[in-house]
């Protein structure tokens, strides 16, 4: 069976991680292909919840097989962290996790180096998480990161290591004032850190795409979403990874002829955290009205999401360098109440209208928002699992969606709770 993609559509914050919870009771391997611990995938079991920043969502479905692919970057601390968490709640992470030996590694320095930079910004900044993504990823393309099979060779690491801290230092020191760190220190830490994880240490792509040629159901979970992609998103207020479907081809070492399907998880209104452009945020009482009831609030970092109508441009941007397959929509029931509800269907910017999603984030500071107004359906949606339970006019707003996508919806989602989910399309046969 080929593989089926899970991407995000917006600026992340989709829903991404309960979708991948539902979609891995399919799937024989559940792999993700981009972005660090900046993530955030949440599940709700019964009364129960999970945060994944780095281990697939499929790892709370105990017969399933996890991997982390070459395109993601690994702080080993919060990786172990995640790690002992699971275990404590009861969910084993042993030989069903397996990490890419191509991944690359985070260091303490990409931390120190990302923060000093940010600071550095002022009103500029870009709004990281801090985390170290972005210079480890800098490293990665600049040939000389440390990757994860680095690990495996003590000798090759440490000499790697005193070399880039050389580096890291003389940025540190000179450009930020700031202090350096000692190779010593850090290579001590990252021998703890490889003790425990050698043994789920190894070639990734060969294990997926062994999958993929005996047939096996192949899901590959995205990071953050389209709008934050490094190519196609509103550069420079962008993630530092391809968080678009052909990351996951690039990510973890598979051809593109072998996805099946790609499946755009949607929020039925819009959210970005950190800065940028947003031409349909709410800055009015409404957007808080919608953070409260919504729970929008970081997975990561506890930042609260701006939050705004739906964008019909950048979704149509979205499906278009995605190839969207499906749709799979969610937190509907954050809409119960209002009417009407309002989506973007163009821009105007410079007195002309604008109907393809600008590529670049200066113009797009420039647009405003052309709305349709849609009648809402004031009644609770909450909890329905059938698409014909839902009130007319919110089966009636998930139509108009498709209808101005052209892409069907294979999944709505009624609520944060694992089993408040309609299912029209499943992605495995």
């Amino acid at each position: 069976m080929p593989a089926a993609v899970v991407v995000g559509a917006q600026w992340g914050d989709e829903g991404k991680g309960k979708l991948v919870d539902y979609l891995a009771r399919r799937a024989d391997i559940v792999a993700r292909y981009q972005g660090g611990h900046n993530a955030g995938h949440t599940v709700v079991i019964n009364s129960e919840t999970f945060i994944l920043h780095l281990i697939p969502s499929g790892i709370l479905h105990q017969e399933k097989f996890c991997v982390i692919g070459n395109g993601v970057v690994v702080d080993p601390a919060c990786l172990l962290n995640e790690m002992d968490e699971l275990a404590r709640r009861g969910v084993k992470v042993g030989k069903n996790l397996l990490i890419s030996r191509n991944a690359h590694l985070i260091m303490p320095y990409h931390m120190a180096l990302e923060s000093a930079n940010e600071a550095l910004r002022g009103e500029k900044k870009i709004g990281t998480t801090g985390r170290g993504i972005g210079p480890a990823y800098v490293d990665k393309m600049a040939r000389c990161g440390l990757r994860m099979g680095d690990l495996l060779l003590p000798a090759l690491f440490r000499e790697k290591l005193e070399g880039n801290i050389r580096g890291a230092n003389k940025l540190l020191e000179t450009l930020y004032g700031s202090p350096g760190f000692k190779a010593e220190a850090v290579y001590a830490d990252y021998m703890k850190f490889a003790e425990r994880l050698s043994a789920h240490i190894g070639d990734a792509g060969a294990v997926v795409n062994k999958a993929l040629a005996e047939r096996k159901n192949v899901l590959l979970e995205g990071a953050q979403g389209t709008l934050l992609d490094i190519d196609h998103g509103t550069y420079p207020f962008v993630t530092s990874s391809s968080a678009g479907a052909g990351g996951a081809c690039t990510g973890l070492g598979i051809g593109p002829t072998k996805i099946k399907s790609v499946l755009g998880v949607v929020k039925a209104y819009t959210t970005r955290v950190g800065s940028g452009p947003f031409p349909t945020e709410i800055t009015s009482e409404l957007g808080e009205e919608i953070r409260k009831k919504g729970g929008e609030y970081g997975a990561t970092t506890g930042r609260p999401r701006r939050c705004g109508w739906l964008d019909i441009v950048g979704l149509r941007h979205a499906v278009r360098v995605n190839g969207l397959t499906g749709l799979a929509v969610t937190k509907l029931d954050i809409l119960d109440e209002l009417d009407p509800i309002r989506v973007c269907v163009a821009y105007k910017s410079g007195g002309r209208t604008i109907e393809d999603f600008p590529p670049d984030a200066h113009v797009l500071e420039t647009c405003e928002p052309v709305y349709k107004e849609l009648p809402g359906w004031k009644e609770s949606t909450k909890g329905v699992r059938e698409f014909g339970g839902l009130p007319e006019k919110a089966r009636n707003y998930i139509n108009w969606m498709e209808d101005a996508l052209a892409v069907k919806a294979d999944m709505v989602s009624t609520g944060q709770k694992r089993d408040e989910l309609i299912v029209l399309r499943e992605q495995f046969a």
